[in-house]
Parts: C-alpha cells; structure tokens; sequence
C-alpha cells in the first residue's frame, strides 16, 4: 500500500473542490512546481485515489426537479440475482446512486426525474419490472442541501 502525506492529501481536497484547476494553479496552491504537482497527481490517479473527472450539473437547470429516494426489497437473494438487479437498476438513466444496504431495505436508489408522471413511469414501468424486486418504498427530497460533497481524507496515511 502506497504512503500518502498532507501535500497529497491538499491536491486532492483542492481537485475535490474544483476538478478543472490548471495544473500550474494547483502547484501553486499545495507548495510544489508544476512538474512534482502533476508527477503527484498522476500517482494519485495510478493508485485509483482519482477515480475520474466530470461535470455536475445542475438538476433543476436540466428540468430533473424530483430527486426521489426509493428503498427496494428483494426476494430470492442469490449472486446471480444480485447482479441482474445491479445490471438492471444501472440501466436506468434516472437512476444516479445505487447502494447495497442493510437494514428493512435491501437496495438504496437515489433517481432524478422531471416530475410526478416521470416517477410513476419509473416505478412502474421500469424498477418494479426488474424480476426479485418485491417491494418499494420511496421519499422524496423537499429540498437538496448538499450532494456529492467532497469526502474527508483525514484517514487518507
């Protein structure tokens, strides 16, 4: 396992912030030249710590006015029909986070859409479809206070 210091840790607390940042500007935000800053950052990316670069974009601007959160129980567990679920749920494009998770639920899906009519058709037509999907459970953001902040790295040695 690769060693990380507090320089490696500020690259990726400013590329957190702001993923776009010229190399040189964040050279020269964490103390190092161009050249050891981008040396640093390829590393980073080598070892997976940088799992990829893209834009966020504005939910509301792109008529998505709807985040929805809908807990899925599943029957009939099995490797197989855990993969052909995940497969399934990933298709979806209104789908944006998917997680495994314990507790009364087996599935956690976070889902984007333009409006109530867009959530039925989801529910429906698409996610209840899905074979072993038995139950569904949704709640509804009233309003969105922070998404995909960026992750502490305080544990990041």
């Amino acid at each position: 396992m690769t060693s990380y210091d507090s320089t490696d840790r500020a690259i990726l607390d400013r590329l957190q912030a702001d993923g776009r940042i010229a190399n040189v500007d964040l050279a020269e935000a964490v103390s190092l030249s161009p050249s050891a800053c981008l040396r640093r950052v390829r590393a980073l990316e080598q070892d997976g710590l940088i799992a990829g670069y893209r834009a966020e974009l504005d939910r509301a601007r792109l008529g998505l006015d709807l985040t929805v959160f809908i807990e899925l129980r599943v029957d009939h567990h099995s490797r197989e029909t855990a993969a052909r679920i995940e497969a399934s749920l990933t298709a979806i494009p209104e789908i944006v986070a998917c997680h495994i998770i314990s507790g009364r639920a087996d599935i956690l899906v976070e889902a984007n859409v333009a409006n109530l009519a867009a959530y039925e058709h989801l529910l429906i037509d698409q996610i209840l479809t899905i074979p072993s999907i038995v139950d569904a459970h949704s709640t509804f953001a009233i309003r969105t206070v922070k998404t995909r902040g960026p992750l502490p790295l305080a544990q990041l040695r």
